[in-house]
């Protein structure tokens, strides 16, 4: 009898089964007479259980399974409406909503000009670049109408895509060239997760996910003997496996621990001057802050104290135990959604460079690791698609933005 070398996804394909990727991981999928049938693939080493909501959501009755219009605005066309909130929506079919919308966005464009457009799309649409609902709406924006009037950021790294270029760079080349979770694994004596590393965001990826390598990557980290902190008020912020220290502070006071954490550290000689003179701009005066010379307020650990809820001595403790190790300053996403979520962005680069570990394997300063994932561990530089072909003054601001390294 013949030996057969099929992988289990070929196996898998000849049993009916078909390939998809998706936000929530890649799996196989097969229709049978009693639903669908959903498999996580096989190389996925901690598959996410979002997959299995599949088979009720298809056919779920809270999905909108054609175009729908509102009966007002079908009857009666643009214009005011009191009706608005509360009005009913009617069933069209694709061709029907497709005719309606060319039509209004022609008319809107001939009277009042592409300027009274506005296109935005939020939400990820389908996995992969091509049927990104975001990209696609600008480009036939700018091609069909000749332009629109667009909006810029988001509400999910608002504070953080406008702070980062000022002080890193480019917020995507943050985001590509984090520090992977292979390095945290290998290289990392401390990660100090402010905001933690929940796997519920890692959970999910934008373009798709192929492998679910964060659990398994702390658990690794742990068992090497790296030290995980979490600084926040959930302690599920970070999963068991990483065996987490639990440091407890007030909410959206994370910056003035990050202060006193570095204070500690230029008061006692542990900082990296060296570092600090080549690879930074700006030291001397944020130095003058930190230390009160300019506005006479030390930002040391007892002061950090009443703000925080952390004892002074548990915060001493913490920066001295930093100290000569190789270090890995996490700054999560939501530490940046609160009033002046752009501090604790710029603080928590400032502490990594304080400790000189920048740019070293597992060390140094990681944007939300586990909520921007699905990137390569060597990713390629370049640009995403599908994109515009031509693009108008009114829908692509010009911005420019010094950068500090």
């Amino acid at each position: 009898m013949p030996q057969t070398t099929d992988r289990p996804e070929e196996t898998a394909l000849r049993d009916g089964f078909r390939q998809h990727s998706s936000h929530w991981g890649v799996f196989t999928a097969r229709m049978r007479p009693e639903g669908l049938e959903v498999r996580p693939h096989p190389g996925d080493p901690d598959p996410n259980a979002i997959l299995d909501n599949f088979p009720a959501a298809l056919r779920h009755e809270a999905r909108i399974a054609q175009p729908m219009v509102r009966r007002g605005w079908l009857e009666r066309g643009p214009g005011p409406d009191d009706r608005r909130g509360r009005d009913e929506f009617v069933p069209v079919s694709w061709d029907k909503a497709l005719e309606l919308l060319a039509g209004e966005l022609s008319r809107v464009r001939d009277r009042h000009g592409a300027g009274a457009v506005f296109g935005g799309s939020y939400g990820w649409a389908s996995a992969g670049r091509f049927h990104h609902a975001q990209s696609q709406v600008h480009r036939f924006l700018n091609t069909a109408l000749g332009g629109y009037v667009r909006s810029v950021n988001s509400y999910s790294s608002g504070a953080a895509t406008v702070i980062v270029p000022h002080i890193l760079g480019d917020y995507e080349d943050l985001t590509k060239h984090n520090v992977t979770w292979e390095q945290m694994a290998e290289h990392s004596d401390v990660v100090l997760a402010f905001g933690g590393m929940a796997l519920k965001n890692s959970m999910v990826a934008g373009g798709g996910i192929s492998q679910h390598v964060e659990r398994g990557a702390m658990e690794r980290a742990r068992a090497r003997g790296c030290r995980f902190v979490l600084v926040g008020p959930l302690r599920s912020d970070l999963p068991e496996e990483a065996g987490a220290e639990w440091l407890s502070l007030r909410p959206n006071t994370d910056t003035a621990l990050m202060l006193a954490l570095t204070h500690t550290l230029v008061a006692e000689g542990l900082h990296d001057r060296a570092f600090l003179d080549r690879y930074t701009t700006g030291w001397p005066v944020f130095e003058d802050y930190l230390t009160g010379r300019s506005d006479g307020q030390p930002k040391d650990a007892a002061w950090a104290a009443g703000i925080t809820g952390v004892a002074a001595e548990e915060i001493v403790a913490l920066a001295r135990s930093l100290a000569g190790k190789r270090v890995l300053v996490v700054v999560a996403h939501a530490l940046q959604r609160a009033e002046h979520g752009e501090q604790p962005v710029w603080m928590g680069m400032t502490l990594a460079a304080a400790l000189g570990q920048i740019g070293l394997p597992g060390g140094g300063y990681g944007y939300a690791p586990s909520a921007i994932t699905g990137g390569a561990t060597t990713p390629c530089r370049c640009r995403r698609s599908p994109r515009a072909a031509t693009r108008s003054p009114i829908s692509s601001p010009s911005r420019a933005f010094p950068t500090c390294c």
